[in-house]
């Protein structure tokens, strides 16, 4: 038994010591899941007041437009190393302009074509889920206001909450339920679940109470999907093609996954620009279909488009009557009534004095956007090949060119505030759109923000750099309401929320034009006292790994004799197994995700992942020996004050060490 205990920490110690190097090369590459929801966005770009242009009296002239677009791709495409693009413009329920840049194809030369060439549109795919789903309200066949749980058989919403989650709450992402990131695609359509299934093992829970924020999920679209198969008892794919596709003559466009052979032959290739160069990614087969599968042309989807302009109707086909089409692009929800909210499925935009409605989609290789002018009876569809934020440029360039701002509004009076009263807003901020219930909530710390106080009663976001590409977004908030805050850089405005004890709980809109909200985050969840936790715990245990594990092996191998063997040697060896145990779970966490990629979760937890979550398993109750072992040494005073002292800091580390693993959901296998 002796010597296998030997050989088992020689192989841990060869583990450590050849995980040791690659630490600081993980730290400059720190890896990142993929984005498969529309939340990849570019800070609201900070600009001086339109002024308005003479040649510019609205959208009238097609060539115009094209010699305008054309200015701006050929500008951003470049810059941005994007391969391939597509844009389609409607107006006055008709297609005003289409036209593709660059490569479907890289490698192969092959040019985008708007009426051939097939775009993954990401989260756009829930539009069509949501009007699906307004399709069988009118019906009658679906309550938005009935409890989610009265349409599932076989199983049930997480709720802890008394409040139930409301069928609408799914289209305005109030649900309350958290992100997930882990297994929501397969390697092949073969490895797909249906939905049923996926959501009966992987549908996260109520985390929030329904109806208080928004909270962005792919899983609550993917529910509304499963209500949409369930209530209609058609699949849900099949169900969109026979009601939406097919009404609408989009004949290029599909949710099949992969396209039919007769489409797949025309679908872009997803890219990343790693190392210099353009590198295709692999084809993501999701499980979560009804919110990312879809895809389509450019011109397909003009339709798309020109149905909700057309309050539901597309030539002679009418998916949607009137008037549900207005309830989907009303205003359900807002955070505050000067801030942007959400209707059903379709999210507000608010800039250059008009309301827009419309989504966001990006995956891996793809990110596309779809917006409405509604009052304007305009559409804007762009996709690329590859995660960008051209759209949100050309959309922002677009309207000072068309619908520049004439006149400024009036201005709201500024409201003085104390530094005592700026203090209760500052703090550090959190993105709500987190995993919170699996391993993965070590992406949280790139969903931070920090707000300060400055000294001419006003208050400054910032973002910590090294969380974003190129220049970290900082904006300059003047207080106008005791809840508002307007951005000096442009007229946008920041809203905060309360807690039940009137305590600022919740910054909402601090940096994006779309609808979000951020939470205030204790002291002690920072990512400086995170680090700070982490940093003594490996320095803790790799002394304690190295004086009463690996010195003592090596004395033992050269032949040398224990110190003091028969009083140290059951003690140090338990805490230099902790220690070793918990080095390597430390280390060869991040390295083996580095080295696998950590994108790869979308197909699951790999399996030398999964053996190392076993390693804090093991160290949670040799903790509590470890303990006693402490008392004992301290009341028998068998070793010198040095060595206790050293014992006991070990146990200290080994002690925090626990609630650290738990707050960071790995202890145990959740995922």
């Amino acid at each position: 038994m002796v010597r296998i205990t030997r050989l088992i920490s020689w192989v841990i110690i060869g583990i450590i010591l050849v995980s040791l190097p690659n630490v600081s090369s993980w730290a400059r590459n720190v890896p990142q899941l993929p984005p498969t929801t529309p939340q990849q966005q570019q800070p609201t770009q900070l600009k001086q007041p339109v002024v308005p242009s003479a040649t510019a009296r609205g959208l009238n002239d097609p060539q115009e437009l094209e010699a305008f677009t054309d200015s701006i791709f050929n500008e951003e495409m470049p810059k941005s190393h994007i391969p391939g693009a597509v844009i389609s413009v409607v107006k006055d329920g008709k297609l005003f302009f289409a036209k593709g840049y660059g490569y479907a194809n890289a490698e192969k030369k092959i040019p985008v074509v708007a009426d051939q060439t097939l775009f993954r549109v990401a989260s756009l795919s829930k539009l069509f889920t949501a009007t699906a789903a307004m399709q069988l309200y009118e019906q009658g066949r679906l309550d938005l206001g009935a409890d989610v749980n009265q349409y599932l058989t076989t199983f049930q919403l997480q709720n802890p909450y008394p409040e139930s989650v409301r069928v609408a709450q799914l289209m305005t992402h109030t649900d309350g339920t958290t992100k997930r990131r882990i297994g929501l695609a397969a390697r092949t359509a073969a490895q797909m679940q249906p939905l049923g299934k996926y959501l009966a093992n992987y549908m996260p829970p109520v985390v929030r109470q329904p109806g208080r924020v928004y909270d962005y999920s792919s899983h609550s679209t993917t529910l509304l999907g499963y209500l949409v198969e369930r209530v209609s008892g058609i699949p849900f794919t099949q169900y969109i093609t026979d009601n939406i596709l097919q009404p609408l003559k989009m004949r290029q466009s599909t949710f099949l996954q992969p396209p039919p052979p007769d489409l797949a032959e025309n679908l872009a290739v997803g890219y990343q620009y790693r190392n210099g160069k353009l590198q295709a990614v692999p084809y993501l087969y999701f499980n979560i279909a009804p919110a990312a599968a879809m895809s389509a042309t450019a011109t397909d989807m003009a339709h798309f488009m020109i149905a909700h302009l057309m309050n539901g109707r597309y030539e002679n086909s009418q998916i949607l009557k009137a008037e549900t089409v207005q309830l989907m692009h009303q205003q359900h929800f807002t955070h505050h009534p000067k801030l942007p909210g959400t209707g059903y499925g379709f999210r507000e935009r608010l800039e250059n004095n008009m309301r827009m409605t419309g989504h966001l989609g990006s995956l891996r290789g793809y990110s596309s956007s779809l917006t409405l002018m509604r009052d304007r009876n305009i559409g804007i569809f762009i996709a690329t090949n590859s995660i960008n934020g051209v759209h949100g440029k050309f959309l922002s360039r677009f309207l000072d060119h068309y619908f520049p701002v004439t006149q400024q509004p009036e201005p709201l009076p500024s409201l003085k505030l104390s530094q005592k009263q700026l203090n209760h807003f500052t703090g550090t901020y959190r993105d709500l759109e987190y995993p919170r219930h699996t391993f993965v909530k070590l992406t949280a710390p790139f969903e931070h923000m920090n707000i300060f106080k400055n000294d001419d009663g006003t208050l400054q976001i910032r973002t910590p750099s090294f969380f974003f590409r190129g220049d970290a977004p900082s904006f300059r908030l003047l207080p106008v309401e005791p809840l508002l805050f307007k951005r000096t850089e442009d007229d946008a405005f920041t809203a905060f929320g309360e807690d039940s004890n009137g305590q600022i709980a919740f910054a909402f809109n601090p940096l994006w034009p779309k609808i979000g909200a951020y939470e205030r985050i204790p002291w002690y969840e920072t990512i400086g006292v995170q680090l700070a936790i982490a940093g003594f715990c490996v320095f803790v245990f790799f002394s304690a790994s190295l004086m009463w594990l690996v010195r003592p092996l090596i004395d033992f191998l050269k032949g040398k004799p224990f110190l003091d063997r028969q009083k140290f040697n059951p003690a140090w060896m338990i805490a230099g197994l902790i220690s070793t145990l918990n080095l390597v779970f430390l280390i060869g966490l991040p390295l083996s995700l580095w080295l696998i990629g950590a994108w790869k979760l979308v197909y699951g937890v790999p399996a030398v992942v999964v053996a190392l979550f076993c390693l804090p398993l093991v160290t949670t109750p040799l903790t509590i020996v470890l303990a006693l072992l402490t008392v004992l040494a301290w009341r028998n005073k068998n070793w010198s004050l040095g060595v206790r002292s050293h014992y006991s800091l070990v146990t200290f580390a080994a002690s925090i060490f626990i609630p650290f693993v738990m707050y960071w959901n790995l202890l145990g296998f959740q995922f």
